[in-house]
């Protein structure tokens, strides 16, 4: 018995550290792109600063394709979601938010 209470905890612990998938329009897609490059040309620091074609992609390809679309990028660390991070700005950084199975779950973005 308390076995099986064990295993339905551990399921209840993994489920809750997953993000929830929410149902959107087929519309807002563009409409977040849109928002995304109007503020990027607000910024300060060169080159691409948002990946939203990035989300579920492995970390480790996303690295790559991130440090080949911007050469000012130059630290691309890879945290597991829901990590403490300090709030510091730096133009050549950019922040890859992975879950267990290793996908980016966040956009990516200069931070």
């Amino acid at each position: 018995m308390e076995s099986k209470f064990a295993h339905i905890i551990v399921f209840f612990l993994l489920a809750t550290s997953f993000e929830t998938l929410m149902a959107r329009k087929e519309g807002d897609g563009s409409e977040v792109i849109k928002l995304l490059k109007e503020s990027e040309s607000e910024s300060w620091c060169k080159g691409k600063q948002f990946w939203p074609e990035l989300i579920g992609v492995p970390t480790k390809l996303a690295k790559e394709i991130i440090e080949k679309e911007n050469p000012s990028i130059n630290d691309v660390p890879i945290i597991l979601n829901g990590t403490p991070v300090p709030a510091d700005f730096r133009c050549n950084r950019v922040r890859l938010f992975d879950n267990i199975l290793g996908d980016v779950v966040q956009i990516p973005r200069v931070a």
